[in-house]
């Protein structure tokens, strides 16, 4: 089965020595119900907007498997919250999930796919290891970033069911490495909107001449 094990928001924010000052990925597991709306977790807050949040980032989801990847390779624990992510799930597949795949979570919460996650230096400065956005990058288990259909509470033990899953097949771990022309086709071909993000990265890798790369965060 499915499931969120652990919903977490900004504890507080803190110093961080980038070109904001201050940074919100300190990522707590919360107690009870919390409302998830078009921007994100109700009380939840970013520090640095032009690279995180907005519509199309509104929820980050890391899964407890690809935590626990980390954790036997760095040998420490992975806490749920660590990596600044608002759901830690259980059961399912975040890196293969197909971008704009839909949630449904609990009872009512409608999320769908985006994008995956970069790690930035900010990231690097939380984890406080040499060469870290480089070794995250090479695991290709970004997380994903998902945008909200449908608001609604979220809490631990909810159910994740995937109610809808487009069929060019292309995933997160797909856009993390790179699309080629083919994918990023498949993916603006869908029969219904795509999320802005994730079309301005197909058309990205549609550009003539373009080399492929992964998503970028700019």
């Amino acid at each position: 089965m499915s499931t969120v094990i652990a919903v977490c928001r900004v504890d507080r924010l803190l110093p961080d020595s980038g070109v904001i000052g201050v940074t919100a990925i300190d990522k707590r597991p919360v107690d009870g119900p919390v409302r998830v709306r078009p921007l994100g977790l109700h009380a939840d807050v970013q520090a640095d907007r032009k690279h995180h949040g907005g519509e199309d980032q509104a929820v980050y989801a890391y899964a407890d498997e690809d935590a626990e990847h980390f954790a036997a390779m760095l040998d420490r624990p992975v806490p749920a919250g660590l990596f600044g992510e608002n759901l830690r799930t259980s059961g399912v597949d975040v890196t293969g999930a197909v971008i704009g795949e839909r949630w449904r979570v609990g009872e009512t919460l409608l999320l769908e796919v985006t994008i995956p996650r970069i790690p930035c230096g900010t990231f690097a400065r939380r984890m406080g290891i040499a060469k870290w956005v480089k070794r995250f990058a090479e695991e290709g288990r970004p997380g994903a970033y998902l945008r909200v259909l449908k608001s609604g509470p979220v809490a631990a033990g909810d159910s994740i069911t995937v109610i809808d899953r487009p069929a060019h097949g292309v995933t997160i771990g797909d856009m993390f490495a790179g699309l080629t022309p083919e994918q990023a086709q498949a993916v603006l071909d869908v029969d219904r909107p795509v999320a802005p993000k994730v079309e301005r990265e197909a058309r990205k890798a549609l550009a003539p001449g373009r080399v492929r790369s992964a998503v970028s965060m700019d």
